[in-house]
C-alpha cells in the first residue's frame, strides 16, 4: 500500500470504508425494509381486524345479517384484504366477503386472544372477538365505577380478516432489488453518496415504523411526511391514505355505535309500543323520588291505572286494535300530566303515574281529570265503538318511612279496590281502611302462596276418620289436610291463606300440588304394606278446570296406587255452583273406582234437592251443627234429617267437629257412620301414617 499513489490511497480509504458501510448498510435496508413491510402487512391486518370487531357488535348482537354483510364488503376496499368473514359465538357465519382460502372461524383460540390465526407465503390471517358493550344507566354516579370496570365483557362473536401477501412480496422484491442496486452503487459511489443514501433509504423507514408502532397502539392519527421517491414514496403514500381511510372508517363506525348505543338506552328504558318509560326506569325515579321523601321531606303521589275495558277491544278486534288503543290513549293522558311528572307503561294495560312534589289533593284532581277524560273517551275500530274505563290506585308518597315495596302494594291494593268498588274510579289507599288492609294481606298472602309452591314449602297433614258403628266396614279413613311451613319453621293453618288463594285463582295449582303429593305417599305406603283410604278436598276453582279430569287419571295410572283407596271431597256450595261440572267430573272418576263425599252438607238446605243427582258415597256434615248438638235441638233435627236422607239413598254420614266425648256418644245414638274431630285425633304430618 506504500508503493501506492496517493490517490489509490485515497481511493482505497475512501472506498474502503464505503465499502464496509455499503455492505452493512445493505443488509441492515434488507432486514429492516423487508421485516417493516411485512410488519406493515401485519399492523394493517391486525388494525382491520381490530377496528372491525366492535364495528360488528350491534350487527352480531341483534343479528342484522345486512349490516355485518356491508361492514364485510367495505372492509375489502381496503388494500390486500383478500376475504372478510363475520361469525356468532357459536362459530356460525353470519357475513362473508370475498374467497377465503385457508381457514374456517373454527379457529376460535387464537381469534379470542387476537392475534394472528395462520399465514404462509400466500397471505395471514387475522382475527379478533366481538364484544357486547354494557350500558347502564347511572344519574346519579351511584354506582362503583372500579367494580364496573372489573366486569367481565361478554363474547358475542369473532371477525376473521384474510390479507393478501402478492403484493407485499413485489414490495419486498422491488425493495431488495433497490438494496442491492444501492449496496452497488455505494462500492462505486463516494463516501457522501452513501451517507446521502442512508439518509433517503434508512430514514423513510423508521418514520414509517414509528408511525405503524403507534397505529398499533391505537393512534389512527397516526403520519409519515411524503417526501420520499419511488417505492418509498408510494409506500408512505400507501400508509397515509390506509391511515386515512381507517380512521375515517373508525370515525364513522364509532358514530355508528353511539348511535346504536343510544337507541339501545333508549329501548332499555322505554316502552316500544306507547314510547312511555317503562316499568324499571319507572321504579329506578320512584326510588329516587322517595329518596328526595326521606332526605328533604318532600310530597309525592303515585298512581297505579288499569284500564277496565282493554280485554273487550282486545277478544274483539284483535291485538292490533289494543295496540293502537294504546297508543291513541298515551297520547291523550301524556297531554294531561305536567311536565316534571312521569307516565310509564308497567305491562299489559297497566299504567303508572308518578306525580313529583305535587300533595294529596292536587293529586286526586289529577287522577279523577286522567279517569273523566278516558272515560269520555271513544275507540272506534272499523265499524266498532269502544267506551273505555279506567281504575286508579292513588297513594300519597309522604310519610319518611315508606319502603318501596309499601308504596307499590298500596298502589296495586288501591287499584284492586277501585275495580272491586265498581270500576272506572278513583280509590285513594288510607292505612287505616280495613278493607283496604285486607285486600293488601290478601295480595301479600297471594305473593306467599307462590313463593310456598315455588319452593315447595306446602305440607300435608291427615286427620283420622273413625266409624262410630259396629257394623260399619273397618276401613281407616284420613282426611288429607294442608299446611305451608314457613321459612322460620311456623306452620300457617289453611284458614291463614285459603281465602287469599280462592280470591287471585291459585286454587288450582294447589289442588294439583296436593293430589300428587298425597298419591306419593300413597304409593310409599303401600310399598311398606299399610293400606289407607284417603279423602282429599277440590276446590270450586279446579271444579272449572277442564283439564283436572286427565290430571287425575293420570295420578291414578300407576298400578301401586288402587282408586278405590281415593275419596275426593266436594263442598256443597261448590257442587250447587258448578252442578254441571261437578257432576260430569263424579261420573267419570267413579268409573275408575274412587269415591266422593258432598262436605260441609246442611249449610244450604236447596242442596236436598241435588243430592239425588250426585252419585257421592258419603255425606260430611257441617260442623256448625255438631258443635251445639247437645244444646240446640234445631241442631238436632238438622242432623237427623241428614241422616235419615242419607240412609234412604244408602249413602255414609260423617260427622266433623267431633271434640268431646258426649259428643261423640250422642252422634253414635244417632246412628251416624263416621266421626272426625279433635278428640278422635288431632291432625298429624301425613308422612308420620
Amino acid at each position: 500500500m506504500k508503493k501506492w499513489k496517493l490517490k489509490h490511497r485515497i481511493l482505497f480509504l475512501a472506498m474502503f470504508p464505503v465499502l464496509v458501510i455499503a455492505v452493512l448498510l445493505a443488509a441492515v435496508i434488507m432486514i429492516s425494509g423487508v421485516s417493516g413491510i411485512d410488519d406493515a402487512l401485519k399492523a394493517r391486518g391486525m388494525v382491520i381486524a381490530r377496528q372491525l370487531a366492535p364495528a360488528s357488535e350491534y350487527g352480531a348482537f341483534s343479528g342484522n345479517r345486512e349490516i355485518l354483510q356491508t361492514l364485510a364488503q367495505s372492509v375489502m376496499k381496503e388494500e390486500d384484504v383478500k376475504a372478510v368473514i363475520i361469525a356468532d359465538v357459536r362459530n356460525k357465519i353470519l357475513a362473508v366477503s370475498g374467497k377465503p382460502s385457508q381457514f374456517t372461524a373454527g379457529s376460535t383460540d387464537a381469534a379470542d386472544s387476537g392475534h394472528i390465526i395462520a399465514g404462509d407465503k400466500d397471505g395471514l390471517i387475522f382475527g379478533a372477538p366481538i364484544y357486547q358493550s354494557e350500558i347502564e344507566l347511572d344519574d346519579f354516579g351511584l354506582f362503583d365505577r372500579t367494580a364496573r370496570n372489573k366486569r367481565e365483557k361478554r363474547k358475542i362473536g369473532r371477525v376473521f380478516v384474510e390479507m393478501s401477501a402478492a403484493s407485499t412480496q413485489l414490495r419486498k422484491n422491488r425493495f431488495i432489488a433497490v438494496s442491492t442496486a444501492i449496496g452497488l452503487f455505494g462500492l462505486a459511489g463516494a463516501f457522501l453518496l452513501a451517507l446521502r443514501m442512508s439518509r433517503d433509504v434508512t430514514s423513510p423507514l423508521f418514520r414509517l415504523l414509528e408511525a405503524v408502532n403507534r397505529m398499533t397502539q391505537g393512534k389512527l392519527d397516526a403520519r409519515v411526511t411524503a417526501d420520499s421517491g419511488g417505492e418509498l414514496g408510494e409506500l408512505e403514500n400507501g400508509f397515509n391514505l390506509m391511515a386515512m381511510k381507517l380512521q375515517s372508517a373508525h370515525d364513522t363506525m364509532q358514530e355508528r355505535i353511539d348511535e346504536a348505543t343510544s337507541l339501545l338506552a333508549h329501548q332499555a328504558s322505554h316502552d316500544t309500543l306507547t314510547g312511555l318509560v317503562n316499568r324499571r326506569e319507572f321504579e329506578a325515579r320512584l326510588h329516587r323520588a322517595l329518596t328526595r321523601t326521606h332526605e328533604a321531606g318532600i310530597e309525592h303521589a303515585l298512581c297505579y291505572m288499569d284500564l277496565d275495558q282493554f280485554k273487550i277491544v282486545n277478544d274483539t278486534c284483535g291485538h292490533a286494535a289494543g295496540d293502537e288503543l294504546l297508543r291513541q290513549l298515551t297520547l291523550l293522558m301524556h297531554d294531561r300530566v305536567r311536565d316534571r311528572d312521569t307516565l310509564a307503561r308497567l305491562g299489559g294495560d297497566e299504567f303508572g303515574l308518578l306525580l313529583e312534589n305535587c300533595q294529596l289533593d292536587a293529586a286526586r284532581k289529577i287522577a279523577e281529570q286522567l279517569r273523566e277524560m278516558v272515560a269520555d273517551f271513544r275507540f272506534v275500530w272499523h265499524d266498532k265503538v269502544f267506551s273505555i274505563g279506567v281504575s286508579i290506585g292513588l297513594v300519597p308518597i309522604n310519610h319518611p318511612m315508606m319502603t318501596f315495596t309499601e308504596i307499590m302494594s298500596a298502589a296495586d291494593t288501591a287499584c284492586y279496590a277501585a275495580k272491586d268498588g265498581g270500576r272506572n274510579r278513583v280509590q285513594v289507599y288510607e292505612a287505616d281502611n280495613d278493607a283496604l288492609v285486607q285486600r293488601q294481606g290478601e295480595m301479600q298472602w297471594a305473593t306467599r302462596i307462590n313463593e310456598a309452591l315455588e319452593e315447595n314449602r306446602f305440607l300435608l297433614y291427615s286427620q283420622k276418620i273413625m266409624p262410630c258403628q259396629q257394623n260399619v266396614d273397618g276401613e281407616e279413613i284420613h282426611e288429607v289436610l294442608l299446611r305451608i311451613a314457613e321459612r322460620d319453621g311456623r306452620i300457617i293453618a289453611p284458614a291463614a291463606f285459603l281465602p287469599a288463594a280462592a280470591r287471585y285463582n291459585l286454587m288450582p295449582a294447589i289442588d294439583r300440588w296436593v293430589i300428587k303429593t298425597a298419591f306419593c305417599a300413597m304409593r310409599r305406603m303401600i310399598g311398606q304394606g299399610t293400606q289407607k283410604s284417603f279423602i282429599i278436598k277440590l276446590s270450586s276453582a279446579s271444579l272449572g278446570d277442564p283439564a283436572l279430569l286427565d290430571f287425575i287419571r293420570q295420578q291414578l295410572s300407576s298400578p301401586a296406587i288402587l282408586p278405590q283407596q281415593v275419596c275426593f271431597e266436594i263442598s256443597e256450595t261448590a257442587a250447587l255452583i258448578k252442578l254441571g261440572e261437578t257432576t260430569r267430573l263424579i261420573t267419570e272418576l267413579k268409573k275408575t273406582g274412587c269415591r266422593f263425599s258432598l262436605g260441609d252438607f246442611g249449610s244450604g238446605m236447596s242442596s236436598f234437592t241435588y243430592l239425588k243427582n250426585l252419585q257421592v258415597d258419603y255425606i260430611k256434615i257441617d260442623g256448625t251443627f255438631v258443635k251445639d248438638l247437645l244444646h240446640d235441638k234445631v241442631d238436632y233435627t238438622i242432623i237427623e234429617s241428614i241422616r235419615n236422607i242419607g240412609q234412604a239413598m244408602g249413602l255414609k254420614t260423617i260427622a266433623g267437629f267431633v271434640e268431646s266425648e258426649a259428643v261423640m256418644a250422642k252422634v253414635q245414638s244417632m246412628s251416624i257412620h263416621y266421626a272426625q274431630g279433635d278428640w278422635v285425633g288431632r291432625p298429624h304430618p301425613l308422612d308420620e301414617l
